[in-house]
């Protein structure tokens, strides 16, 4: 795997110094970004952030601070169809995947780039929304992480019971009919965070935050995206029924909700840590979608719950045999 060099907005990203950004290219020809943020600090191990549909390396620069100042280096990636990488129709502003799978094949391109990364081991995963669910397959494929954290993650679609059907229905006639490129109901070109008001927002209670967010898409359009396709959301509930059907992983993972969840499907969160045997669920009390996104003292105790649980996990001895 080649490593090339790519554009990286250090300063709106405001990462760890020495943050870089690199193309790779996929085993079907797509073009994808990846940036790494070392550490100073005493080096613990790596986290691989899988982001969220509609985000992009930078917007995971503080985060990559956070985790530095603890011995952490991090490495995040450009999904096709998002951030830099290549978008996948006429209208870029279109979040759309052929198959879902698709983005196992830029998994494995990061996986492929990481020797050239030297990145400390331990290996662990952070997947947010998208990235979870992307993150949940990738760990059933072998995914060499020794431990797993999530935050919203999409293991299932909030959708109205009453719509589902109609959902499902819109999504397989319109491959049939030639339109899955469109985008999905109650969506379009807009970018979410570039033109919602802060006040009610379903991302975070935190306004420093949101004007984080908002003043990277609105300072760099071209990182921006809309709505999904038609096809995208499809391929998408095809993909967390798939998933839903499958034991929980052999490897320690928490997973963080906040309780003012309004994106992904809260029921399918619940139920999956409910039977993950060295899982961990941990609700943050009034917390929006982005819970990575809210307060420096939400961010802290994210980290101190992930680390404890973890040393819980991965250091625990066995017991001795009693007489």
């Amino acid at each position: 795997m080649t490593l090339s060099p790519a554009p990286y907005f250090e300063d709106m990203a405001r990462g760890p110094k020495g943050g870089r950004c690199f193309w790779l290219t996929t085993e079907d020809g797509k073009r994808i970004r990846i940036g790494h943020w070392p550490t100073a600090a005493k080096p613990q191990g790596s986290f691989l952030i899988f982001p969220g549909r509609t985000e992009y390396v930078e917007k995971y620069g503080l985060l990559a601070s956070d985790l530095s100042a603890l011995g952490y280096e991090v490495v995040a990636v450009d999904w096709r169809g998002q951030g830099l990488a290549d978008r996948l129709l006429p209208d870029a502003r279109v979040g759309h995947v052929d198959v879902f799978d698709d983005y196992q094949r830029d998994v494995r391109a990061v996986l492929d780039a990481l020797p050239q990364l030297s990145l400390p081991k331990p290996l662990f995963l952070l997947g947010h929304s998208m990235g979870g669910c992307i993150g949940l397959r990738a760990l059933y494929n072998g995914l060499p992480v020794r431990g797993a954290v999530f935050t919203g993650p999409m293991w299932g679609i909030r959708i109205a019971g009453a719509v589902r059907p109609a959902a499902w229905a819109m999504g397989w006639t319109s491959r049939k009919l030639g339109f899955s490129h469109f985008y999905a109901p109650s969506t379009g070109s807009a970018s979410y965070v570039a033109t919602a008001p802060f006040e009610d927002n379903v991302l975070t209670r935190d306004p420093e935050m949101f004007d984080y967010m908002r003043g990277q898409v609105l300072e760099h359009p071209e990182l921006q995206l809309g709505g999904p396709s038609l096809h995208w959301l499809h391929e998408a509930l095809r993909e967390c029924r798939a998933l839903a059907t499958l034991p929980p992983p052999k490897l320690p993972c928490v997973t963080f909700l906040g309780s003012n969840e309004r994106i992904v499907s809260v029921p399918e969160i619940h139920s999956r840590m409910a039977n993950w045997p060295q899982g961990r669920l941990e609700v943050i009390e009034g917390g929006e979608h982005e819970v990575l996104m809210e307060d420096a003292a939400t961010r802290q105790h994210i980290f101190e719950v992930t680390c404890h649980h973890f040393e819980e996990t991965l250091l625990a001895k066995p017991r001795a045999a009693t007489a």
